[in-house]
């Protein structure tokens, strides 16, 4: 006979675990253009409550701008000149009327159950790197 504490106890550590997503094989990982881009400007998207509107340098001489949904977590004159990694080969696509050019990559702590993130961390450089360096 099985003890329920431990059946109990064993169903709470799996459920404690982050949810995973489907594998993906090294040609599909390979094919997304992982950059380090520099935001040389941020503003509240007008359309939105939680997004913000980024512009970068992201090396390749012509701003880019991404709408990133992380109003809530940072003021947006303290992102300028903070350098962040991106992904740069995603298709662009409109977000309540402004485009999208890119994603940024961040990491996040929502509680099991919830949509909303009680912390939110730019994955970031840790040292100083040009804009438009490649990241693998």
């Amino acid at each position: 006979m099985t003890d329920p504490t431990t059946t109990h106890a064993a169903e709470s550590k799996a459920d404690d675990k982050p949810a995973t997503k489907p594998e993906v094989s090294f040609e599909d990982f390979s094919r997304l253009d992982l950059r380090v881009a520099k935001i040389i400007h941020a503003e509240p998207h007008p359309n939105a409550d939680r997004l913000l509107k980024l512009q970068l340098d992201d090396g390749s001489g012509t701003p880019r701008q991404i709408c990133a949904g992380v109003r809530e977590y940072y003021e947006p004159e303290d992102l300028i000149g903070r350098s962040i990694v991106i992904v740069a080969n995603l298709a662009p696509r409109k977000i309540r009327g402004e485009e999208s050019r890119g994603m940024l990559l961040a990491g996040s702590d929502a509680p099991k159950g919830s949509d909303t993130p009680r912390s939110v961390v730019l994955m970031t450089p840790m040292g100083e790197i040009a804009p438009g360096a490649s990241v693998s």
